[in-house]
């Protein structure tokens, strides 16, 4: 099911009723096993991942474009 859908491990975990760390182990397990299937496209855990670090990467252009305006706000004070 996580394979083929190439959904996110921890929305599969909650649906079927078990923990992420469980499933992301049984599909490493699996990669393992068929490395034939893993060879061509990225799979369910390194697309989980590149999900996350593109979040992670937006939040922090937000911090350092509020960051900026805070910058040049008290830098026009001091004048």
């Amino acid at each position: 099911m996580l394979i083929s859908s190439g959904r996110p491990i921890v929305q599969v975990a909650k649906e079927i009723g078990v923990s992420d760390g469980a499933l992301g182990n049984w599909v490493r397990v699996w990669q393992e096993e068929h490395p034939e299937a893993a060879a061509d496209e990225p799979g369910p855990v390194e697309w989980a991942k590149c999900k996350a670090i593109q979040a992670e990467n937006a939040e922090l252009k937000r911090e350092i474009e509020f960051l900026g305006k805070v910058s040049a706000f008290f830098a026009a004070k001091q004048r």
